[in-house]
């Protein structure tokens, strides 16, 4: 090998999602002596930008103005991706997977990658561009070398759309370990500035706010778990836009939750969530793939409820407690069980939830898997 791999990852931003936070492990901990590792974007970069940098990693960005600006941004995606050259063209997701697509023909060699983050969407739920997008892609497949999923359900699902399962490949999410760990010191001063005591028993959702993510069928188990013990608290951590965001508020009211639910909207720190949460739940109705928020949280040792969607009900495994989709009596019979248990009881299950995410969903497995990736698809390239 006479130098390194040249790997440039495409994204649609560096704001923080669950696909933007993956790819920023994946780049900063796959740089080496073996990949050089750039990252574009099609829009603004986003405060992962400055992480990225700060760990020397270069960045790029076509400048997108808008959802129909594309001719000048895919200009100048092609002079960036001239000026680097490199081997692989990894993208994720709609948007730059085209660009990605698209862009091959004017680079010789260069193996282009997908990444799918998700399971079985339903389409109907947003706009048409989504389904134009799927549409899209699937016209554009013969330019793909690969599909990168983050989950089997996601890898099935695909297949039933049309990808085809011999050029996908899964690859699970990696949690930073280091970054989500047990601390309920750090829960403790964040449930200060929720109002919430020490002794309360909190449950909470981690979630933009977004038809996928069911918060009507969280708050529908509120209403019910509430019955049974009116000192329990709810949280909402996640924003979203604001008409569906005053749904959820008025629906929240007329469960009569206002004075037990808290909305605590964007936060930063989300280890600092985790450690301030009894249980941790995520109700999805469609759509996940691997849902960081349920791996974040039991890295933190905080126990999960989760909705049989996407791969959410293999990575709780044994030590979690899963539910039918929309079930509001099950989720709440979950949360109770959960906090039943004695203290002892308690701590071995918060063990457990971590030692779980740490043996098979660590950044260090995720990375190698994709290096392996890289380096089957560059062999032909690199070199030359």
């Amino acid at each position: 090998m006479t130098r390194p791999i040249r790997v440039a990852f495409l994204t649609r931003s560096l704001e923080v999602g669950g696909a933007e936070v993956q790819l920023s492990l994946l780049a900063r901990n796959l740089r080496s002596d073996d990949f050089e590792v750039r990252v574009f974007t099609l829009y603004s970069r986003g405060p992962l930008g400055k992480t990225l940098e700060d760990a020397g990693v270069t960045l790029g960005s076509v400048d997108k103005l808008g959802r129909w600006d594309f001719v000048g941004p895919y200009r100048r995606l092609v002079q960036q991706m001239r000026d680097y050259h490199p081997d692989i063209l990894h993208s994720f997701l709609g948007p730059p997977n085209i660009f990605a697509a698209l862009v091959k023909s004017s680079q010789p060699g260069c193996r282009v990658v997908w990444g799918f983050r998700a399971s079985n969407m339903d389409l109907d739920r947003y706009d048409w561009s989504h389904r134009a997008s799927e549409t899209l892609q699937r016209r554009l497949l013969r330019r793909v070398d690969k599909i990168v999923t983050n989950s089997r359900s996601g890898r099935e699902f695909a297949a039933s759309r049309g990808f085809p399962s011999d050029r996908q490949v899964v690859i699970a999410n990696g949690i930073d370990t280091e970054k989500f760990t047990l601390d309920r010191s750090r829960g403790q001063a964040l449930r200060g500035k929720w109002g919430l005591s020490d002794d309360a028993q909190v449950i909470g959702i981690a979630a933009r706010l977004d038809p996928m993510k069911d918060h009507g069928t969280f708050l529908r188990a509120a209403a019910i778990a509430a019955k049974q013990n009116p000192s329990l608290r709810f949280v909402c951590v996640g924003e979203g836009q604001a008409a569906y965001r005053e749904v959820l508020h008025n629906q929240a009211s007329h469960l009569g939750l206002d004075d037990q639910l808290t909305w605590a909207g964007h936060h930063q720190e989300m280890a600092d969530v985790y450690n301030a949460l009894d249980v941790a739940t995520l109700t999805s109705a469609f759509g996940e793939g691997f849902p960081n928020a349920v791996g974040e949280a039991m890295a933190c040792g905080t126990p999960c409820v989760v909705t049989d969607v996407g791969d959410s009900v293999d990575i709780v495994g044994e030590v979690g407690l899963h539910t039918p989709v929309g079930d509001k009596t099950a989720l709440a019979h979950g949360w109770m069980e959960l906090l039943a248990q004695a203290p002892e009881a308690r701590a071995d299950r918060a063990s457990a939830c971590r030692a779980r995410i740490v043996e098979k969903y660590s950044v260090a497995t995720m990375v190698e898997a994709h290096r392996a990736l890289y380096q089957q698809l560059a062999q032909s390239t690199v070199g030359h």
